[in-house]
């Protein structure tokens, strides 16, 4: 039996008091990749925000990598986020620490103690990502696509299985995004890590065809055909 990794029943997604998305139901296995897509304000974001627990699921079920989202606390939300991986358009990353720094300041964050068994994830992320020789290189240092690949780095540190990608091309040349995309595809196929998406780019869609839902008029469709024009 395939494992769910996510799931949503009858989900009504909140901004706020504004309700922006009705009945979402979504189903997401073990090394599947799927994309998002929608036009802005079309509650993509609002989605993602609720998987990862930054807005409150009141309405309808939700399971994502075995927490219940109606269940979920602030006191319950850091357990979450350490099963699953967000990686962010904007990287994120901490400016005056390095790429090792940068990620040594999860691992401690997400209670991590020995020190050796840090180090050694820390080079086993970095060598899945192409960055083997930059530990100790700072974020000014870095190229764009390389900061991307340390942001994908840092989602992997506790072995997810599932990444919330937010428009990880966003701010890619075109080059540069093809290299993230065959990464995520990569990490996907060879770890069972399940990537669940958001993109406006339609190119990347059209080269690295996937499942894809779409956010429209307040509604999730599932399975849509993006137009190959």
């Amino acid at each position: 039996m395939p494992e769910t990794v996510l799931q949503l029943r009858k989900a009504n997604i909140y901004q706020g008091q504004s309700l922006v998305l009705r009945e979402v139901d979504i189903t997401v296995q073990r090394s599947e990749f799927v994309y998002l897509v929608g036009k802005t304000g079309t509650g993509k974001s609002s989605l993602l925000k609720t998987l990862y627990g930054e807005l409150e699921l009141r309405e309808g079920e939700g399971m994502v990598a075995g927490y219940d989202l109606k269940t979920l606390t602030w006191k319950t939300v850091p357990f979450l986020r350490r099963t699953i991986g967000i990686v962010f358009q904007d990287f994120q990353l901490l400016t005056d620490r390095n790429v090792m720094e940068n990620l040594m300041f999860v691992l401690e964050a997400t209670g991590w103690k020995n020190r050796k068994q840090m180090e050694e994830k820390i080079n086993d992320v970095l060598a899945k990502v192409g960055l083997r020789t930059k530990g100790f290189k700072f974020p000014f240092e870095l190229s764009g696509g390389e900061q991307q690949r340390v942001d994908i780095a840092r989602a992997l540190l506790n072995s997810p299985k599932l990444i919330l990608a937010d428009e990880p091309t966003g701010n890619l040349d075109p080059e540069t995004s093809e290299e993230i995309m065959q990464l995520l595809f990569q990490i996907c196929r060879d770890y069972g890590t399940a990537i669940v998406m958001a993109t406006h780019d339609y190119s990347v869609i059209r080269k690295f065809p996937a499942r894809t839902i779409r956010t429209e008029s307040g509604r999730v469709m599932d399975h849509v055909t993006i137009s190959t024009k």
